[in-house]
């Protein structure tokens, strides 16, 4: 029974993103995953201040970056274009990321 709860779940969360994100996946491609990942361990590399708790002995920037991405908590936006001009900025938060 709680396998039905959870997909119905699903199901009204896809529904409310494909509402909202009109050019592209409702997903978060692997390629704007990879870009988000670099960017952020790339600042991380740099002292930014890393925005979870991470694991005590964790200092590989490019697995916390991952790990504030799964966490939801990065405030970063992603511009999709189609080939006209038309674009749409969408929160990554909006989005939905796929377990690896």
């Amino acid at each position: 029974m709680s396998s039905f709860l959870e997909s119905r779940e699903l199901r009204e969360k896809y529904k409310e993103v494909r509402e909202y994100v009109k050019i592209g996946s409702i997903f978060l491609t692997r390629y704007e995953k990879a870009r988000i990942t670099g960017a952020r361990a790339l600042q991380l590399s740099y002292g930014a201040p890393i925005l979870i708790e991470k694991p005590r002995d964790m200092i590989d920037p490019i697995k916390i970056a991952l790990l504030e991405l799964r966490a939801g908590i990065l405030p970063l936006t992603i511009r999709r274009e189609f080939p006209s001009g038309e674009f749409q900025d969408i929160p990554i938060s909006k989005l939905i990321l796929k377990k690896d």
